[in-house]
């Protein structure tokens, strides 16, 4: 189906044509139809499928054709990051370039100034991050009761944010007479929780199942130990001879110090977060790009609104403890129907990361790791039980209950037998053997040993690391269970 049967006029249509697009991706295709009919949509697929031009383009005809009195904007999109800020912002100028529409982009970390300018010379469009908006509010530069369109693009990164706050407050300041549009990839039960209360009778146009990645992405993952990743990651990059590598870490000085360990291994490499000054990110966007480095080094803030054309490779640094978080980050690749490669390297904390996102994606990614001849190979590993809460038998102590352990446990987080870190400790009894709990409640028999918490009291005789049952349930030592390490080595030896 050609555009011009979705009901456009010819401007957007011949602006559409100018960016190499012929025909509507599936999400267009149901969703202009539904926006030009003034429904309130919610729209779910893919990344790099296109959910941009699906919003702009009837916003942008809606807004030609209807009238205005004053300078008061008609159109807000509330987006999460600044680069998604700026892409939504380019792409609504490009497509509305023969229209005779305004429109500016707000956000943190620029001066006020020009956004100020902007809204007293009198915009038609906003596309705004939600904190410096409020900001703007605030100072009574910016007045919203003229809104007609309200969209939130990435939903539901704005609600893990923390932005929630924020867009009720704007919303306060809206008309409630509006049109609502929710746009993600991904969607939580807390994103169908807020669109229940704010939009009205919405048409849900979902075009893939919920949480999927592009089916031309090719997903791998491998398994390293967290001190031999950096030496991989840089061995993958000069083998393969890679270039526009895009590497997500969990944190802003972990991506500072991967940028500066790769430029030590002669690859060209620049870092990009929200601790960075907005021409910093720019100029790090600009230069990967351009081809000028090899490897950008992002978090998590910056995988919502990165549009590279053609992106080859998406690198896991380290995985996302968000499982949603995975499928925005290689969203960055495979866009608009390419193939792309994304890469994950899974160190000894990460396992249950990869299942969750697994189980979130419905589908195994292949597990390989490098043997010491340094040949791939696929590698043996026993994946998370589908619905089951995975537990690691080190939780369980000795030979007690499942969740309050035995004699000589060492579980992290259970309240176990002796020698748990921060349970209910030990002594003899049902619930496990005698032990100290570093942050525990002690207990009397049968409840627990002496513990090093202030709320002390007496009981049965145990060390830190190695406890005694006497419990009626059985009197037996826990023995300690194999490490990621001892695995890792077993898994290298078979490959001699």
């Amino acid at each position: 189906m050609p555009f011009a049967k979705l009901g456009l006029r010819s401007e957007l249509i011949e602006a559409v044509v100018a960016k190499g697009y012929d025909t509507p991706s599936p999400i267009q295709e149901r969703a202009i139809p539904a926006i030009l009919e003034r429904r309130d949509v919610i729209g779910g697929a893919q990344t790099g499928t296109g959910k941009t031009a699906a919003f702009s383009l009837p916003m942008l005809q809606l807004l030609a054709e209807s009238s205005f009195n004053n300078k008061r904007p008609r159109a807000l999109v509330l987006t999460p990051t600044r680069e998604l800020a700026s892409q939504v912002h380019q792409s609504i100028r490009d497509y509305g370039q023969k229209l005779n529409l305004r429109s500016v982009v707000i956000f943190g970390g620029v001066g006020f100034g020009p956004q100020i300018t902007a809204f007293r010379r009198g915009v038609d469009i906003v596309v705004a991050t939600p904190g410096r908006l409020l900001d703007l509010m605030q100072r009574r530069e910016a007045n919203l009761s003229n809104v007609e369109i309200l969209v939130l693009d990435e939903a539901d990164r704005m609600l893990d944010m923390g932005f929630i706050h924020d867009i009720k407050k704007i919303l306060k300041e809206v008309p409630s007479e509006r049109q609502n549009l929710f746009f993600s990839a991904t969607y939580s039960k807390e994103v169908k929780k807020f669109s229940d209360a704010v939009l009205h009778d919405p048409i849900e146009v979902e075009v893939s199942a919920r949480n999927s990645t592009a089916e031309r992405v090719d997903q791998e993952a491998y398994i390293v130990g967290q001190k031999s990743k950096r030496a991989m990651l840089s061995s993958m990059i000069k083998g393969g001879k890679w270039y526009q590598v895009l590497v997500f870490t969990r944190t802003k000085h972990g991506a500072n110090r991967l940028a500066t360990q790769l430029e030590k291994d002669d690859i060209s490499a620049m870092a990009i977060h929200g601790n960075k000054s907005q021409s910093a990110r720019e100029r790090a966007l600009a230069s990967f790009k351009a081809n000028r480095i090899e490897v950008l080094v992002a978090t998590d803030i910056a995988a919502r609104g990165l549009d590279i054309a053609d992106l080859p490779y998406v690198v896991n640094y380290e995985l996302p403890n968000v499982a949603e978080d995975y499928v925005h980050r290689i969203g960055r690749t495979g866009r608009a129907g390419k193939a792309g490669k994304a890469i994950s390297l899974v160190c000894e904390n990460e396992e249950d990361y990869l299942w969750d996102i697994e189980k979130l994606l419905k589908r195994e990614i292949p597990i390989f790791l490098i043997d010491q001849n340094g040949k791939r190979r696929e590698a043996e590993m026993e994946r998370k039980p589908s619905g089951k809460k995975r537990t690691k038998t080190q939780n369980r102590g000795g030979s007690g209950s499942r969740n309050y352990g035995g004699g000589g446990g060492r579980g992290r987080n259970p309240r176990g037998g002796g020698g748990n870190r921060n349970p209910r400790g030990g002594g003899g009894g049902q619930r496990g053997g005698g032990g100290r709990g570093r942050n525990s409640e002690g207990g009397n028999s049968p409840s627990g040993g002496p513990s090093q918490n202030k709320r002390r009291r007496p009981g049965g005789q145990g060390n830190r690391q190695r406890s005694e049952g006497n419990a009626s349930e059985g009197s037996s030592q826990g023995s300690k269970p194999p490490t990621f390490r001892s695995k890792l080595n077993n898994l290298l030896s078979r490959g001699r």
